[in-house]
């Protein structure tokens, strides 16, 4: 009895020295449970480790320890499986092949994810530029969004050159075609390269931003975004204006949102009938108009010249705001008090007549 039970045991140990393929059973099972202990090791340092300084990084006030945490939880599940199997294979003999194409996935997935915890360095940064006003770099949320496009985009291209690279590819050839290739394209698209480069200006230069009411020759409208090739208006009207970076860079453009002040002139012409003394009068009418209206500050009030069918006088004032409606109103009230008050003077204003003298 006691001798078939031993007999059953090393039957059992026998099984585990067969040979399958290069490796014994023996030493698949230990694959298999260094993947597994891998698996779960990784397991807990992903959901116990990474939680509980989640929790810890939230009683600090600093922001360094949360992007830390970002960085390595951007780290996913398929590389830390992968690198279960990488572990585990090195206790077993396996193909060339296998081994090979393994270390290929093994390294496309590092650089992948330390791409993306890149990548969470960069969000991190230019977030903060934007936010933080003592920043010397003083830049806006639009051109945080531009500078993070196109970190992310030089990031990429250097990880796909070096995954290349490291595949074993000699990528000197590919580097010299696509410099002879680049000069060909960039004659073909001069255009839409001068737009790319142009945007550049805005994002940095800062001649306008978000928000910011502009005019461009005839056409003005409020900045609704600033993006690669253009950049979109939403005009008075209503309708959406799209103009290419190029033109921007290259006109003149008028911003009306860094006002501090807005500056008005205008004219009215009396009737040549009208008496020296009520033309007298009318620089301290318009004087104390402008005084009775919020933030107009009436600068200026003079007889200007003797023009074809009227007197001229020009009036220059200020507006201590740079609200456009609050400057219609405000111009609206003003024409308003003057042909109200001309009108309780008996002066007249003028309109294009012509007199007829006959002589006999």
């Amino acid at each position: 009895m006691n001798f078939t039970f031993l007999e059953s045991i090393n039957f059992n140990f026998a099984i585990l020295d067969h040979e399958l393929g290069k490796n014994t059973i023996f030493q698949y099972l230990i694959a298999v449970g260094i993947l597994l202990l891998s698996v779960f090791i990784l397991r807990i340092f992903k959901r116990v480790i990474i939680h509980k300084l989640k929790k810890l990084a939230k009683r600090t006030s600093a922001g360094f320890d949360d992007l830390l945490i970002a960085m390595v939880d951007a780290i996913g599940r398929p590389f830390y499986i992968l690198l279960s199997f990488y572990i585990a294979l090195r206790f077993i003999e396996v193909p060339f092949i296998v081994s090979n194409y393994l270390s290929n996935a093994i390294l496309i997935f590092t650089i992948y994810y330390i791409v993306k915890a890149i990548q969470v360095l960069i969000d991190y940064w230019t977030h903060k530029l934007a936010i933080d006003e003592e920043d010397s770099l003083e830049i806006d949320s639009s051109s945080a969004k531009f500078l993070r496009r196109i970190l992310k985009a030089v990031l990429w291209t250097i990880a796909i050159i070096l995954a290349i690279q490291n595949l074993g590819y000699n990528i000197s050839t590919l580097v010299t075609g696509l410099g002879i290739g680049g000069i060909a394209i960039a004659f073909a698209l001069q255009n839409i390269l001068g737009d790319i480069f142009a945007s550049f200006s805005i994002h940095f230069d800062k001649p306008f931003q978000i928000d910011d009411f502009i005019v461009v020759g005839e056409e003005m409208g409020t900045v609704k975004s600033i993006g690669i090739k253009s950049t979109r208006l939403q005009a008075l009207q209503g309708e959406e204006l799209i103009i290419s970076n190029r033109e921007l860079t290259e006109a003149k453009v008028h911003n009306f949102k860094r006002m501090n002040k807005r500056r008005i002139v205008f004219s009215i012409g009396v009737a040549y009938e009208t008496s020296t003394e009520k033309l007298k009068k009318i620089p301290d009418i318009i004087k104390k108009i402008g005084d009775k209206i919020d933030l107009v500050e009436i600068d200026r009030v003079n007889f200007k010249e003797f023009a074809d069918f009227s007197l001229i006088f020009e009036t220059v004032y200020f507006l201590n705001s740079t609200d456009f409606d609050i400057f219609v109103k405000a111009r609206e009230q003003i024409n308003l008090a003057i042909k109200d008050a001309f009108e309780k003077e008996k002066i007249e204003i003028a309109y294009p007549t012509q007199t007829i003298l006959v002589k006999k």
